[in-house]
Order: C-alpha cells, then structure tokens, then sequence
C-alpha cells in the first residue's frame, strides 16, 4: 500500500521524522541525483537546477554537489536566495564545493533540468521568470511535483514544467493521480528517507494488497464459488459471455448466464452454463454472487429483481440506470460505474471523495473504472493504478465485473474483491499488451494467468 497524502499532511510527515531536517535533505538531494543519473546524467553532461527558496530548493542544491562530485557539468538557476534554515546550509555547502549558482534566467544549452522551484509548497501564482522553462524542450526532475502543479488538485492553470520524471517522498501527493498531474509528473518514484507516518487521504494497491484466495483440496465446482450474469438481450449477448468467461478464468467454479437468448450464449462460450430469463428466480437462488447488467439493454424489471432477491450482486453497465434501486436494494452491493455512468448516479463530479459519498448511499462498495480506479466502501479510497489506455476497447469493463465477482464468490470481502480484481485486470491488460491488441475477448481469458488458481 502506498499512502497518498495533502501537501498539509506531507508537511507534517516532515515534522515528525526522527531524523533532523538536513539529514532528510541530503537523502532527498541524493535520491534527486540518482534519478537524474538514471536519465543520462554523466561525466560532463550539461545539468541546470532550478533552485526556489524553500526547502524543495535545498533538495536541489543538495543534488548538485552530489552531481557535481560524478563530473556532472551542473550549475543551479536560484529563483531567489534561500530562506529555511536547512535550504539556506545546503547552498553555502554547494558553494563551498564549488557548484556555480546564479540567478534564474532563461533556458540555455543544458541538456537535463532539474525542477527544485517549489514541490508541494507551490501555491497559485507562477513566477513570469518561470515560464521559459516550461517551454524548454529538455528532459525534467522534478522534487516532489513539478512547479506549477497544485499538489493538492493536480490543476495547472497557469502551466507546469513536464517532468519526465518526479521524485517524491514517503507518500504519493494526489497530483500524481489525478487532474494533469499523471500527465505532467511523468515516471513518479516514491523514496523512503524517514519522514513520519501520515493520514492518507487515499491509497495505492499493490500486489500484495489483491488478495486471491488460494483453494483446498477438497475443492469442489460449486464450493470454490459461483456466479450468475443476468444480462446479454439480442445484439449484446457478447457482453454478457465476457463478463461469463472472465468470472470463470479468475477462479469461480461455476458460471451461469441468464439471457434472453440462451441458445446463443451455449453456442459462443459452451464452457458456460445458459439460461432463459424465466429461470432467473431459481438461478439467483443458487449462485453465490450474481452480475447484473452486461448488455441487459432495456430490462426494467430485471435490476430490482436482482438487487431485492440475490444476496450478493456486482452491477455494472445496464444496471446502473437508476440509482434509487440502488440505494434501496437489499442486497449487499458493488457497483462498477465509468465516469459517464458515475455522472447519472451522483449529483458530484466523478472523484474519490464523490466515490466514497455514493458508496455511503448505497451502503455499499463503488468502483469508479478510469485512470486511476477509485475503489471505497466509504472509508478511506483506494486508488489501483495498473492498466493503462489499452483498456480502452468495449468490453473491458465487462471482464472486470465478471473478475470481480469470482473474487466475491471465492469469499473476499466487497472491498477487496474491487480492488484486488481491479488491480489484475490492469497487470494482466499490460502483459497483453505488450505481446497484441488488447481486446475483450483476449483479456477475458488472460487474466487466468493471475488467478491465483
């Protein structure tokens, strides 16, 4: 799990590390150089830092000594003199080692920049001295976030450096993941130096956060969990066999599909049992968990049914047209809205806080599928950052419902179901990608390599 944190609280992490400021400066100023030595910093590359007043600055000034000890041909640009007492030690011993600084002028004939302006104290109002430099057609570090990017919101109304890397520190801001800031941050690496623990506003899963039930032995079909897809009306069968077959590759021992053309789903996945819309009743009875939606198409009466007799139901696409049987539904409930989807079931706009707000209504988990997918059951939001724009191919989102709901089945809590099968969904897209065109089709069957089975 990595924590994300406000520019506030990341400033309190800073207060209440066990180590003294400049200690933490000097791993944060190595920890720079490192990342600029990884992008092609060498004996007598031309490296211009870009040094602001805080402590961000001294960040800066420390990689350059660093740098400069490797034959780097650095040089800082101050925007203006040091004012911290760690930033302004950091410079007199940057100076003493003979690294030349001067004042922020215009871009030159380096070869890497280095963004140590203003990190997560940037607040509204860049410097004019600054905009040249967001120009500069040249490989960027930046300290924490790059200049011009509001930590908090991750808005650049007035431009922002493009950084090709970002170097932060002990948690991920909410500009890495949201609004510009995955687009202007580039690569992003968070780096242990010691700083304290924080309150996260959100938090990133990891591998080791996506749980996937190992089974016993004794296993049988119907105990390593079942699932039931209520959707596929003429011209939308598919949607339902993906979510059918996804659901059956990550895990689940038993899927059914109940359509309104169940011939035609026995004959396009065989591997999936078929039934007609008559038998819904029975057949919700039996399952462990059920999706509706997938290529439901125009069904009023299917989604209350679902939601007022199955036990445990993952909705997606065609289920979420009214939120009011959302909230009123007996069952326990995940929902899987993209932004457009989100949009008709909240009065906010799409965003973790709204997330955690309609997962509260609904008293149940949402998952808001986009970059990256917001995941709460009204607690603190987890962000999955996996996959990439190879998802975005129809049918996608019905192979995640159908993941998700093998995980349920197979006995994770809601919350965990979404984010652990949100988590592979987008490891097991990437791997795909790199080898074809991820599709639905493809992806559905894939994702088995990280089942866990």
């Amino acid at each position: 799990m990595i924590p994300v944190v406000t520019a506030a609280e990341a400033s309190r992490m800073d207060q209440r590390a066990g180590d003294p400021v400049d200690v933490l400066m000097d791993r944060a100023g190595l920890a720079v150089a490192l990342q600029a030595v990884e992008l092609g910093a060498g004996y007598g590359t031309r490296v211009t830092i870009l040094c602001g007043p805080g402590n961000n600055g001294g960040d800066g000034y420390v990689a350059g000594r660093y740098l400069r000890d490797r034959g780097v041909a650095v040089q800082v640009a101050a925007l203006a003199e040091p004012r911290t007492p760690a930033a302004i030690a950091a410079a007199e011993a940057a100076r003493r080692a003979g690294l030349p600084i001067g004042p922020l002028g215009r871009p030159g004939r380096e070869e890497l920049v280095i963004d140590a302006l203003f990190g997560g104290g940037f607040r509204r109002g860049l410097p004019k001295a600054v905009g040249p430099w967001i120009e500069a057609e040249v490989p960027v570090v930046s300290v924490d976030v790059p200049s011009g990017l509001d930590p908090d919101t991750g808005e650049a109304p007035e431009g922002a450096l493009h950084a090709t890397a970002t170097v932060t520190f002990g948690a991920l801001k909410a500009a890495h993941l949201m609004g510009d800031g995955p687009e202007l941050c580039g690569s992003v690496s968070v780096i242990d130096i010691g700083l304290g623990e924080g309150e996260p506003i959100m938090r990133v899963v990891e591998d080791e956060d996506a749980s996937r039930p190992p089974r016993p032995p004794d296993v049988h079909k119907w105990s390593a969990g079942s699932v039931l897809v209520v959707g596929g009306s003429p011209g939308m069968v598919g949607a339902a066999v993906m979510a059918g077959r996804s659901a059956l590759h990550f895990g689940a021992g038993a899927v059914g599909v109940v359509s309104s053309q169940p011939d035609l789903v026995a004959a396009l996945a065989p591997e999936l049992l078929s039934f007609p819309l008559a038998r819904l009743t029975e057949m919700l009875d039996r399952y462990d968990v059920a999706v509706v939606g997938p290529g439901l198409g125009d069904l009023p009466d299917v989604v209350p049914q679902v939601l007022g007799e199955a036990r445990s139901v993952v909705v997606d696409a065609d289920g979420l047209r009214d939120g009011g049987v959302l909230v009123s539904a007996s069952a326990h409930l995940i929902i899987t809205p993209h932004f457009g989807e989100f949009a008709r079931l909240s009065e906010q706009p799409p965003g973790p806080e709204a997330a955690r707000a309609l997962a509260e209504a609904i008293g149940g988990v949402v998952l808001l599928k986009g970059w990256p997918t917001f995941i709460t059951d009204g607690s603190v939001p987890w962000a999955v950052v996996s996959g990439g724009s190879e998802l975005a191919t129809i049918g996608t989102g019905d192979v995640l419902a159908g993941m998700t709901a093998a995980l349920w089945a197979r006995g994770l809590s809601p919350l965990e179901a979404a984010c652990s099968a949100a988590h592979w969904h987008g490891v097991a897209a990437s791997e795909l990608a790199a080898i074809t065109t991820v599709t639905a089709d493809r992806l559905a069957t894939h994702v088995g390599h990280w089942s866990g089975v």
